[in-house]
């Protein structure tokens, strides 16, 4: 069986790896330490496809080490006992490098097993990993490793990757193979920006090519059969899915329809229906707020909408919320008011309910004032009485303040007239 082509591919220098500058470029640290011949202990973290595995393997194999790989989805506590296991033999005389793909699907015992070698410097470690490693691998093992973040390569490193695959396939194929420029543009566009992606919609695209007088060619409508899904990145436990609904969220209080629309649009082509409807109702509750208390009504009534004709057609309503959410004036004063009530009671401040709003009628025989007093605010001119609220450690206590839009002065005018002095 054929290696699939990312794998007959795979970079052999980091010179010829595509994208990463930040870390390969000649100059930069990381790759002036490589260079050097010392490889640290290691975490390489990024999403699929952007290199990762490739710049781990062309390390390994230039230390002069004997290399071990392991996989953190297969691998087991007697995998790694067996790698531990060559320390101070002759196998592992110039030192041992473990490649481990994955860790963070090992359990904590697991890593814990390789802090003392790695402490020692007997076993040098890199390892990769898709998810964030300061939520998913143990403390102790961050500590002693050096963390370097892989980005999601951008389409001129895909457009360079595919070109040079397609040279690489003209050679296997015995015969030139053309690759309109629409179709590069779309492959590159269209992975996501994961290498592994892109070669892999070609290599089905190459292979499904029918071979004229003049080699196969490779159209854009054929790429589009191949690609249609590809381009969406999303894991509804990773870290993709809560990128995508924070930047949800941000562009909603920021004001930007169109990226608020686009985040929406990558939530539902995932399915996310629930996500979507829950941030867009926070969103108008927490940004929208007071500004135009009528939004929240509204939104739920969308979000119900939504949740009851199901997708596709819930896009619908959601992207109407959506809009209304983005366009709408701004205040989060409410949610900072019960932030600062909240913060005052963390800190112990509190204390009895003042005793004209409590619900018993009865004052025990030692009340040294009898009588609940309660003032009823109907009973008075403008439906208010000032009488104190708050428990008497917070007296005077301010936790709402009145924001800048239309909507809240006109509340804060009225209650300027009805409160002043008669």
């Amino acid at each position: 069986m054929p290696e699939p082509l990312a794998q007959r591919l795979r970079p052999k220098t980091l010179s010829e790896v595509c994208g990463q500058r930040h870390l390969l470029a000649e100059g930069q640290v990381f790759r002036r330490v490589m260079d050097s011949g010392h490889v640290p202990n290691m975490i390489f973290y990024g999403p699929s496809g952007v290199g990762k595995t490739t710049v781990a393997q062309i390390v390994a194999s230039s230390s002069g080490m004997r290399l071990h790989r392991l996989n953190g989805t297969s691998a087991s506590t007697a995998d790694i006992k067996e790698v531990l296991s060559e320390i101070g033999t002759l196998h592992g005389a110039g030192g041992l490098l473990l490649y481990l793909d994955e860790i963070q699907y090992l359990n904590k015992k697991q890593q814990q097993s390789l802090l003392e070698c790695i402490e020692e410097g007997s076993v040098t470690l890199i390892a990769s990993t898709t998810e964030n490693p300061y939520f998913y691998i143990y403390n102790a093992l961050l500590s002693r490793c050096t963390v370097f973040e892989f980005k999601q390569l951008e389409p001129a490193d895909l457009r360079q990757g595919i070109q040079n695959a397609v040279a690489r396939l003209e050679e296997e194929e015995g015969g030139p193979i053309q690759l309109d420029e629409d179709a590069l543009e779309l492959l590159a566009m269209g992975a996501g920006g994961d290498m592994r992606k892109a070669l892999g919609s070609l290599d089905f695209a190459v292979t499904a090519a029918m071979r004229g007088p003049e080699g196969k060619r490779i159209t854009a409508e054929m790429v589009q059969q191949v690609v249609k899904r590809t381009a969406m990145r999303y894991d509804r436990q990773g870290d993709d899915h809560y990128d995508i609904l924070s930047a949800f969220q941000k562009s909603m209080r920021g004001s930007d329809p169109d990226a608020a629309l686009h985040y929406l649009a990558r939530l539902l082509e995932a399915g996310d229906l629930i996500s979507a409807c829950r941030r867009l109702m926070v969103c108008a509750c927490e940004d929208v707020g007071l500004a135009w208390p009528q939004i929240i009504p509204i939104v739920k009534a969308a979000v119900d909408a939504a949740n009851m004709i199901g997708l596709p057609e819930a896009r619908i309503p959601l992207a109407d919320a959506v809009i209304l959410v983005a366009t709408c004036p701004k205040s989060n004063s409410g949610e900072a008011a019960i932030d600062r009530a909240a913060a005052d009671l963390r800190r112990g401040k509190s204390g009895p309910v003042p005793r004209q709003l409590q619900n018993k009628h009865y004052d025990g025989a030692d009340a040294a004032v009898k009588g609940q007093h309660y003032l009823y605010p109907h009973d008075y001119p403008d439906h208010w009485v000032a009488q104190q609220y708050l428990p008497d450690a917070l007296q005077g206590a301010r936790y709402y303040e009145y924001g800048p839009n239309k909507a809240e002065q006109a509340a804060r005018a009225y209650w300027e007239r009805v409160r002043q002095p008669k």
